[in-house]
């Protein structure tokens, strides 16, 4: 007579804890900033990147709060908590990339704060901008190049970049 013995293999799962991620979180139109407000009343923390800005309208000048990403915040969840989110008015969908929710370091989220809290400018020279006049684009990005000035209007500027082919078209920032 032949025994057979069963041997029960106990395989222990290894449970990963769950790490929370900032990722990307599309809202509706004007709505980041009241989302950002109404996750945080659910501790939830959120982060809505703002700049002021000043806006005129025909009888005054006014300093605004705006989002730096339009209709969209940065959330810090669980991957299992992701849907959280949507119990909230505002909240449309998640910002995914290669079929997955897009992540976005801590690195660069306290980058992109200090940007905001502290720029980092040295030296500002203001001086007035002419048609015809040549200017050095090396400062706003473009290494080297040298472009000649078209057109000024208010805080508008067009800039010719003959060796690329462009004409870029520049805000000025008004003080």
């Amino acid at each position: 007579m032949k025994m057979y013995f069963c041997v029960k293999l106990t395989i222990l799962k290894i449970i990963e804890k769950e790490v929370e991620e900032w990722m990307v979180l599309y809202t509706k139109p004007n709505a980041s900033r009241n989302l950002t407000k109404q996750l945080h009343a659910a501790n939830i923390e959120a982060y809505c990147p703002t700049r002021t800005e000043i806006r005129q309208w025909s009888d005054r000048k006014k300093k605004v709060q705006v989002p730096v990403l339009p209709s969209m915040i940065l959330v810090k969840l669980k991957e299992s908590e992701r849907s959280l989110v949507f119990e909230f008015s505002g909240a449309i969908r998640y910002l995914f990339w290669q079929r997955k929710p897009a992540k976005v370091s801590e690195e660069e989220i306290k980058a992109l704060r200090d940007s905001l809290e502290k720029p980092n400018v040295v030296n500002t020279e203001i001086e007035t901008l002419k048609p015809g006049q040549d200017i050095d684009l090396s400062e706003l990005g473009f290494e080297g190049q040298k472009g000649k000035i078209k057109y000024v209007s208010g805080n508008k500027c067009w800039v010719i970049l003959e060796k690329l082919g462009f004409v870029v078209k520049v805000t000025l920032a008004e003080d």
